[in-house]
Formats: structure tokens, C-alpha cells, sequence
């Protein structure tokens, strides 16, 4: 009965005492790492912080330690184009169906020779007869799998590229990698 009695009466003379105790007894969890900061907006309440904004966070704070591999189309999923190849309704429509606007151009020894883009094959008239090389940009940039996505934005800026082919530590083609798709990584 007197706790509960001295307890009104702390409350009644100095109301900001109150206020301290309830702060003092509160634990508050400070993150020490990366991944325990990723971890705790991952555990956030959606009504703080909705599920899009939390990964463009995490994106975000985990983009230097993110390579080129991570976001990279792998080879065994692109669409070739053979440099011979005619680009009549079949191998168009194959291209068009694909989802890319980028292709490379292989010679018969599976060597890139450059990049069709889709949008250049929508300008042209093209004819039945006309052969894929007729049409091949042949300027090719190039990322490693290993690259970071720091250095990606930085030979963005430099090539004024959006399509890159990755190569492996080998040197051989690995996939491809976009801008759009390092967009969609930081926005979501």
C-alpha cells in the first residue's frame, strides 16, 4: 500500500521522473554490423517500413560488397545470333520472344563480333535475305564476374554502355549484364 502511495506521489510532484525510469528500463539494440543492420530492416514492422523499402535499403547498404555475377543474365540463358544468320520472321520472332533488346553476333567459331539491338532491327526495313552482320553494332563493352557493381556504375559513366558482356575469370563469356537490371537491384 505505501509503494503504491509513493508511487502517486512521485508521479504528482515531478511527472518527468516517471518518463526516466520508463526510458531507463527500455533496452535499446544498436547494430554492431552490416548484416545485423540488414537483419533488423528485415525484422522491421510493415507498418515502418513497407517490404519495398526495406530491400531498397538493404540494397543499397549492401552495394559495394554485391558483384556483377549477382546480377548478371548467365550465358546458358542468352540468345545468340549467328553472324550468317538470315533475319527473316523465324529468327526475329525468336528475338522479339526472347524479352532481350540486346543480342551478341557469333561468328561460326562462337567469337562476338558485336551486338543487334532491337531497336535498330524496329528502324529498319529489313529483308528477307538480309544477314545478322548487316546489322551488328560493333562496339562491345565488357565487365568481369568478379567486378564490383561500384565499378560497373563507374564504366557505365565511362562507355556511356548499358549492355555489357561479363567474362569470367578465364576470359570467357560468362552472361551479360544491363543498367536496367542494376536499376532493378537499387529500386526494386
Amino acid at each position: 500500500m505505501w509503494q503504491k502511495f509513493l508511487q502517486r506521489i512521485v508521479k504528482a510532484i515531478d511527472p518527468r521522473l516517471e518518463k526516466y525510469r520508463e526510458k531507463k528500463a527500455e533496452v535499446k539494440y544498436t547494430p554492431k554490423t552490416l548484416e545485423e543492420f540488414i537483419d533488423v530492416l528485415r525484422r522491421t514492422p510493415k507498418s515502418v517500413l513497407s517490404l519495398s523499402d526495406r530491400e531498397r535499403i538493404a540494397a543499397v547498404m549492401s552495394f559495394n560488397e554485391r558483384k556483377v555475377a549477382d546480377l548478371m543474365v548467365p550465358k546458358k540463358e542468352m540468345v545468340f545470333v549467328k553472324d550468317k544468320e538470315v533475319l527473316g520472321p523465324l529468327v526475329l520472332d525468336k528475338l522479339y520472344k526472347s524479352g532481350f533488346t540486346n543480342f551478341p553476333v557469333v561468328d561460326a567459331r562462337n567469337k562476338v563480333k558485336g551486338i543487334i539491338h532491337t531497336e535498330a532491327l524496329n528502324a529498319l526495313e529489313i529483308k528477307k535475305t538480309d544477314l545478322a552482320e548487316k546489322y551488328v553494332d560493333k562496339t562491345v563493352n565488357y565487365l568481369h564476374t568478379q567486378d564490383s557493381l561500384k565499378f560497373a556504375v563507374e564504366e557505365i559513366d565511362r562507355t556511356n554502355g548499358y549492355y555489357f558482356l561479363v567474362l569470367d575469370e578465364s576470359e570467357e563469356l560468362a552472361g551479360f549484364f544491363t543498367i536496367q537490371m542494376l536499376l532493378a537491384y537499387l529500386i526494386g
